[in-house]
């Protein structure tokens, strides 16, 4: 595999902002708005086929226009394939490496070999799919030839900082930071394959987590009781959508080196919108925690704060008082291990009441544990490694999961949490969302269901997007319109790195592609144009408030 540090697109300056791409417009769109780097999927094999995806003559036009701007392209070909599909991938996967693309993001191990044989000079990119939650598998991962590991989405953020810790420094790892959550482990679901015969390990998924159900008691056919008593039925599984906008520094601090945004089949608006809002995120996290200067400039060489084996002060930090996110997680799981399984630690009794005070705080073993959840459930003995495996999967969090043989969390050094401005704040509201959340990177924050809708949110609109502009006649701009735009109404030019330009529309000059006045634009998919003495990029969409909030996705 090709590790040339040399070359510019492959070394890791900063956070990469990892963006979406369903067709070649939409990887433009991403390239154009500040991403680093685009994620899409071709005609075949990637786990979304309700987006047009790319052909090979796309990617390599895709290739060629990202790297012209300094990002680059990742392909996915992270479906589980079957017998019949394995010599159609190998094919694919020979197609693919010609056409200059940077990675392939792939789930099956088979395929990983197969990848990394043909096409030794691609990175590969482990997929979410593969469910990868320790720095064990991630290790083994690396050794196998993959550059990159994108974690389960179920990681908090220790979890991130713990595998940060011990896997090598030119290992990436990729976090989901925004979009749309999957109810089931990783994404692997066959909740829609059951349901409706739509393979979501082939991109089909139905979302049938999404629906309305409710429940019929036998007797009473036809009478319909909704599990949560609402009047509209209940919503088993629709999970939130995420946003970490606000919590950059977290991920970024904890080890995280690319941030994903979900949104494959979404809009060219909600991916310039959403690239544009983490784009700009990250690099006020680059000067706040003086990386760079306002103007680009490197001051220092990226480096997250997490504290690894090595480093001079790992003991220390063993021993010392735990950050704020152990605090915030053990009031989140307030209790003592074993308590809410019903299970108790059968440890030596001179482990209990062992005293050595040069063992790390929490490093000794657990005292058995009585408590009215174990009397209820009868009391089970646990052995010692029982124990460790019992408190590890319950508390991934907190210091009472130091355990005897020396284990202890990644700590991560102490900053001032990088302030966003209320600009910036407010962009995840400008596009189409369910209710959000910050996933499960805080235990004591985990995502939830909506249970009053089941549909997208959306409070603003695209009005129009800029075709042109000239500064003749005082400032013109040329827009394809998709919805009414009249005088008096303000609207939004969204500018790639920037604040939004906010203008209102002016009382005269609105023309239609003849240059004949009209009173306003409410022709969809028509060509007018309208003042604006600020100059406005090509492709900028335009968009405005709606009068009443809709329930309908980008």
């Amino acid at each position: 595999m090709n590790t040339d540090r040399n070359n510019p697109l492959r070394m890791r300056r900063k956070p990469e902002v990892l963006a979406p791409a369903g067709n070649l417009r939409g990887l433009k769109t991403a390239v154009d708005y500040g991403a680093d780097a685009v994620y899409c999927g071709g005609k075949a094999f990637g786990m979304r086929s309700a987006p047009k995806n790319l052909s090979l003559e796309d990617f390599e036009e895709g290739a060629r226009y990202a790297h012209e701007r300094g990002s680059r392209v990742y392909v996915t070909l992270n479906v589980l394939p079957r017998n019949a599909e394995v010599e159609a991938m190998r094919e694919y996967i020979g197609q693919l490496k010609d056409t200059g693309i940077d990675a392939m993001i792939v789930t099956d191990i088979g395929v990983m070999m197969m990848a990394h044989q043909i096409a030794p000079d691609v990175e590969l990119h482990v997929s979410t799919q593969a469910g990868v939650t320790n720095y064990g598998a991630a290790q083994a991962l690396y050794e196998f030839g993959a550059r990159r590991v994108v974690l389960a989405r179920e990681m908090d953020l220790q979890a991130v900082r713990d595998i940060r810790a011990r896997i090598p420094d030119d290992m990436d790892i990729e976090c989901f930071v925004h979009g749309a959550m999957c109810m089931a482990f990783s994404g692997r679901c066959l909740f829609s394959n059951y349901l409706t015969g739509r393979d979501g390990n082939h991109g089909e998924c139905a979302q049938p987590c999404r629906w309305k159900y409710s429940i019929v008691e036998e007797k009473r056919p036809g009478q319909y009781f909704p599990i949560e008593q609402t009047e509209e039925g209940a919503y088993l599984f629709n999970s939130q959508d995420m946003c970490m906008l606000d919590h950059i520094d977290d991920l970024i601090d904890s080890g995280a080196t690319s941030l994903k945004i979900e949104g494959r089949s979404k809009s060219a608006y909600y991916i310039a919108a959403m690239t544009n809002a983490y784009k700009t995120a990250v690099d006020e996290y680059m000067v706040q925690r003086g990386f760079e200067a306002a103007d680009g400039t490197v001051l220092k060489p990226f480096r997250d704060r997490v504290i690894r084996e090595g480093d001079p002060d790992f003991a220390a930090s063993a021993a010392a008082a735990p950050d704020a996110i152990e605090r915030d997680a053990d009031k989140a799981f307030a209790g003592v291990p074993g308590g809410d399984v019903g299970l108790e630690f059968a440890g030596p009794a001179s482990d209990a009441s062992s005293s050595d005070a040069s063992a790390p705080s929490g490093a000794r073993s657990a005292a058995p544990v009585e408590d009215a959840a174990a009397r209820s459930a009868g009391g089970a003995q646990l052995d010692e490694l029982s124990y460790k495996a019992r408190s590890a999967r319950r508390k991934s969090n907190t210091r009472e999961e130091v355990l005897p043989e020396g284990w202890h969390h990644a700590k991560v050094r102490p900053a001032p949490h990088v302030t966003l401005p209320d600009w910036l704040l407010e962009e995840p509201d400008k596009v189409a969302h369910r209710d959000y959340s910050t996933g499960f990177y805080y235990p004591e924050h985990k995502v939830t269901q909506n249970t009053n809708r089941s549909a997208y949110f959306r409070s603003w609109m695209v009005v129009g997007e800029v075709l042109s502009w000239i500064p003749e006649r005082g400032g013109r701009v040329t827009i394809m319109s998709r919805n009414k735009i009249e005088p008096g109404q303000l609207v939004e030019f969204l500018l790639p790195g920037e604040p939004p330009l906010a203008y209102t529309v002016p009382a005269d000059g609105l023309e239609d592609a003849d240059g004949v006045p009209v009173a306003a634009i409410n022709n969809p998919a028509h060509v007018f144009s309208l003042p604006c003495p600020h100059e406005v990029p090509e492709n900028a969409a335009i968009r405005s408030r709606t009068k009443k909030p809709t329930l309908k996705a980008e």
